[in-house]
């Protein structure tokens, strides 16, 4: 088999419904599985699983597993040759498949691929970077990112000089939406499960420029994704003291950078 689409949903039955009518109805004519992993399981997210989805193989977890763990229990899962991975609150559009799948396939040197992904309201969402740095990580959680020193610096990790028009090597993706060659898996390994939430994705992208392989952003292809951001929520100082999720990504950082301290960091074009 060529395709395997693989997607993990936490919480959100509406939107993994979106998602998996809208891979239905924009892959005609496409050979694939369709394996779908879903975190802290639902009774609603199962029922409507085996009663509007029975083609696709359903994976519970009854705890809250992590983002690693339900992809890499899509992986593993998978027969294709090539593994799309998806959230659940990721919308195909009409080819997008087509061309990322085709991109990869002709390009043999290239290890994992990412689509354009635009927001519901047609904006462009940010989802190819730089690598991390510690400051990066003080600047988006600060109010330091008001100055234009931070807003520098911001800017220059989302790759904002970079038009998104064009395919294009980058640092790491966005975990939302992206595919991968199961023989760079294979040499490069799964996500590493010291990285519960956050940073996993970036952490995955160096190990593949590490391994040889290139990370591509091809805007070629287009999605769309509902980012609900929620480790920003509620502003500066309720993130700081109040939102779990941002001690999340914070300690997530540092166990990055203590991973990569000292180590080169891979280079491209």
């Amino acid at each position: 088999m060529e395709l395997s689409i693989a997607i993990n949903n936490h919480r959100n039955p509406d939107l993994l419904k979106l998602c998996l009518d809208s891979i239905k109805k924009n892959t005609k004519g496409i050979e694939y599985e369709l394996i779908v992993a879903d975190s802290e399981t639902q009774e609603e997210t199962e029922m409507m699983m085996r009663e509007d989805y029975p083609e696709a193989r359903f994976f519970s977890f009854k705890e809250n597993v992590g983002f690693q763990t339900m992809l890499k229990k899509g992986i593993e899962e998978s027969k294709g040759d090539f593994v799309l991975l998806l959230n659940g609150d990721i919308i195909i559009t009409p080819d997008s498949i087509e061309k990322i799948l085709s991109y990869i396939k002709n390009n043999k040197e290239i290890g994992m691929v990412g689509p354009k992904l635009l927001n519901f309201d047609g904006t462009l969402q940010y989802s190819c970077f730089h690598f991390y740095r510690p400051l990066t990580i003080i600047y988006r959680r600060t109010f330091l990112k008001k100055f234009w020193f931070g807003k520098k610096h911001l800017d220059w990790f989302l790759m904002k000089g970079y038009d998104h028009k064009s395919p294009k090597e980058v640092d790491w993706l966005m975990g939302s939406a992206m595919i991968v060659s199961k023989i760079a898996i294979q040499k490069v390994g799964p996500m590493d499960k010291k990285f519960f939430m956050y940073m996993e994705d970036v952490d995955w992208c160096r190990r593949f420029w590490e391994n040889g392989f290139k990370v591509v952003y091809y805007p070629l292809a287009v999605m769309n994704h509902y980012h609900g951001k929620a480790s920003d929520k509620g502003g500066f100082f309720y993130s700081i003291f109040f939102n779990k999720l941002t001690w999340i990504h914070i300690f997530s950082a540092i166990k990055y950078f203590k991973k990569y301290w000292g180590k080169p960091i891979p280079e491209h074009n």
